[in-house]
């Protein structure tokens, strides 16, 4: 691995120390009630914001209350981060080429891992509704959009990246920055090799 690809791998690791401690997603609700937007911050282990107001409001369209409690995935994602922080460490400090790629494949597998847990949770929360909801429009379902905004009856949901997600898109880039490193010097490495009069 080249030292600058370690450097890179290794700056990568410890900018997801962050995510321990800023929220990582966030889900943004507008309505002409609510002009100065109703928020959800998702966190590595909490969710915070308007939580009482959006449970009060959902309870009438038959949604099920939002709860720290429902999800067990704050219960080992702590952990899990925990892991890919000291892998990356790890792998920095070895500086063989596999660790570059090992380091950037847990990194995509956790974020699709992530993303698909996420979906499947906001399908569940928008699609599964009480029947005995107060409010009941035939063929409406609620589910939030994964990124981006979407309409829902009055509101206007906005779902993106907060602080910590950010970050760790910013950590991928590193991944990804330090993998083309790799791939530029192995092909040089090869050009040289077949060619030995080429200038390096």
């Amino acid at each position: 691995m080249q030292p600058i690809s370690r450097i890179l791998i290794l700056l990568s690791s410890l900018i997801m120390v962050a995510l321990f401690f800023v929220p990582i997603w966030q889900i943004q609700m507008w309505a002409p009630q609510y002009p100065e937007w109703l928020s959800m911050h998702i966190w590595i282990d909490n969710i915070t914001g308007d939580i009482a107001i959006i449970n009060g409001l959902n309870h009438y369209i038959g949604m099920k209350e939002i709860h720290v409690e429902m999800f067990p995935e704050f219960e080992i994602m702590p952990y899990i981060l925990g892991g890919i922080i000291a892998l990356g460490i790890i792998l920095a400090l070895i500086g063989k080429q596999f660790g570059v790629w090992t380091y950037l494949v847990v990194l995509v597998l956790a974020g699709i891992a992530g993303m698909l847990d996420f979906y499947l949770w906001s399908y569940d929360y928008g699609h599964n509704l009480d029947p005995t909801a107060a409010i009941k429009v035939p063929g409406m379902s609620y589910q939030p959009p994964l990124i981006g905004s979407k309409e829902l009856l009055n509101f206007l949901a906005f779902s993106a990246p907060d602080i910590g997600g950010w970050l760790a898109v910013a950590a991928g880039v590193l991944g990804i920055a330090a993998a083309v490193i790799e791939v530029r010097k192995r092909i040089q490495y090869k050009t040289a090799k077949r060619n030995p009069l080429v200038i390096k």
